[in-house]
């Protein structure tokens, strides 16, 4: 080693071989995690779903939508379903990188530096309003995501398993806030919006809010280990060829018709985000049906359309890939 390189801080790596749970147990894990979640959140099943498979399949989630919507709570509902430990970053303008990674602090006593963890180093972070910090800050979370582990000082050091950055953006506020990098965007699996509840919704929300919060009184339904070992089930799920080769295709059918198409990085994510499906389903083997449900949320994000395209987004790209790729 020179001494260039950066030492390797082993004390958070896990040893040994994780043992993956039975599809139709880990099926049943994310049955009793969004059961649960949706002791808080009221409707919006769907969003409940697509963040905890991306948490089974070792992916980040970011989260845009106007003020009040729910999407700190439905991630504070999240972390205390499935036992884990939860910190939450909130992104402003003087936030600095030491501030989320951590930071080494002199101690007189031993005359040595001491290593002091920041947020980043739990199971789910929450970067609430990430887009109020700017893009240097941001960087912070890079090598985290794509890595699971953070450098600093010349230091390596391993984050917790299982680790989830779940991001909410501010949508509504563009002149105080900063436009996230795209090597940012591309490490979230999936991108997401709560959107507004429906009148009975809402109701059913203030009922259950006009005393206590529900958030208060939600107990685990898991834990850490069946996590980890379910994550282990997603991770083991069969991808043949053909469902291997469709999704390489929609890829190419976006980089062929944007300025940025979906990057491999991009494929890679919707082929476990498919595989976390598959399992939602109790199948040990992935469908072209599962990547076509779980494209639009996990690839468009990453799609940017043509240079003075106005009917086009990464949306509607993706779902021009969707109607145009065939399944063969």
């Amino acid at each position: 080693m020179t001494g260039t390189e950066p030492r390797l801080d082993e004390t958070r790596r896990t040893t040994g071989d994780v043992e993956a749970l039975p599809v139709e147990e880990a099926a049943k894990l994310c049955e009793a995690v969004e059961r649960n979640v949706r002791e808080v959140i009221v409707g919006n099943d769907d969003v409940i779903r697509a963040i905890v498979t991306a948490v089974l399949a070792r992916g980040h989630v970011l989260v845009e939508d106007v003020p009040g919507v729910g999407k700190t709570m439905l991630t504070r509902a999240l972390a205390r379903s499935i036992d884990c430990e939860f910190r939450r970053v909130q992104f402003t303008p003087d936030l600095l990188p030491s501030d989320i990674t951590g930071v080494n602090v002199f101690d007189q006593k031993s005359r040595e530096f001491e290593f002091k963890p920041g947020p980043v180093f739990a199971n789910v972070v929450l970067g609430d309003e990430i887009n109020r910090a700017p893009p240097k800050t941001q960087s912070a979370l890079l090598e985290a995501m794509e890595e699971s582990q953070v450098t600093v000082d010349g230091t390596t050091r391993r984050l917790p398993t299982p680790f989830t950055v779940i991001a909410t953006q501010n949508a509504v506020e563009p002149n105080q806030t900063y436009e996230l990098p795209l090597a940012e965007v591309d490490r979230f699996m999936k991108k997401l919006s709560l959107g507004y509840p429906s009148v009975d919704e809402e109701s059913d929300m203030l009922d259950r809010t006009a005393a206590h919060h529900p958030i208060e009184e939600l107990e685990p339904v898991v834990d850490r280990a069946d996590v980890v070992r379910a994550r282990e089930t997603v991770a083991n799920t069969t991808v043949k060829e053909p469902v291997r080769a469709y999704a390489a295709r929609l890829a190419a059918h976006t980089r062929e018709r944007a300025e940025i198409g979906v990057s491999p990085r991009g494929t890679i994510a919707l082929v476990r985000a498919a595989q976390a499906r598959a399992v939602t389903e109790e199948r040990a083997y992935v469908v072209p049906e599962d990547v076509q449900t779980v494209a639009p949320e996990t690839l468009a994000h990453r799609v940017q359309p043509p240079t003075g395209a106005r009917d086009a987004d990464g949306a509607s790209i993706v779902d021009a890939a969707l109607a145009d790729v065939p399944v063969e």
